[in-house]
């Protein structure tokens, strides 16, 4: 593995920052609602999987009023 110095890393590093192709607002917040609607509905289905599960074993085990 060749070694570089600092200011040839440096360099490179600002090569390849200029190809990235960086996301417009309109993306950026389209892309975050999704993120975070993704997440609260799985946040929602973990939650009431959970629930379930629970009461099936309270019930199974007698513990259910």
């Amino acid at each position: 593995m060749a070694k570089t110095s600092p200011a040839q890393f440096v360099r490179e590093v600002r090569q390849e920052l200029a190809k990235v192709t960086w996301p417009g607002r309109r993306e950026l917040v389209y892309t975050t609602l999704s993120v975070l609607a993704m997440s609260s509905l799985a946040a929602l289905f973990f939650f009431l999987t959970d629930q379930i599960i629970a009461w099936v074993v309270k019930w199974i085990l007698g513990f259910g009023g």
